[in-house]
């Protein structure tokens, strides 16, 4: 997104997790009837209400590069979406999971 831009630079691998889960993105979905009431939720912000959950969002194959930016398996529309991660789809990110040790190099440009 044009507000959480992925930063520039020079970075290394510092955590891998294939099954990992945002602490701060996700979805608050009624509980009643599984629909979506907000789907771009932001635990900073917004609360789940009575009958609501909050539902983190999935990550997998997690690279962590630079604080709380990463890459890992997202969707791709086309359009700048994330909040500042490197979305790829499943195959690249599993392989980049899989070859990527701690300390690997990330340059972003």
């Amino acid at each position: 997104k044009s507000t959480h831009t992925t930063p520039a630079g020079r970075f290394k691998v510092t955590e891998k997790s294939k099954d990992h889960k945002s602490s701060l993105y996700g979805v608050i979905r009624d509980t009643a009837t599984g629909q979506i009431v907000n789907n771009d939720a932001d635990t900073r912000k917004h609360r789940a209400g009575p009958g609501e959950v909050f539902e983190n969002a999935p990550m997998p194959y997690f690279l962590r590069f630079n604080n709380g930016i990463g890459m890992h398996v997202g969707h791709l529309p086309g359009y700048a979406a994330s909040h500042g991660c490197v979305r790829r789809p499943e195959a690249m990110a599993k392989k980049f999971f899989e070859h990527a040790s701690l300390e690997t190099p990330v340059i972003v440009e």
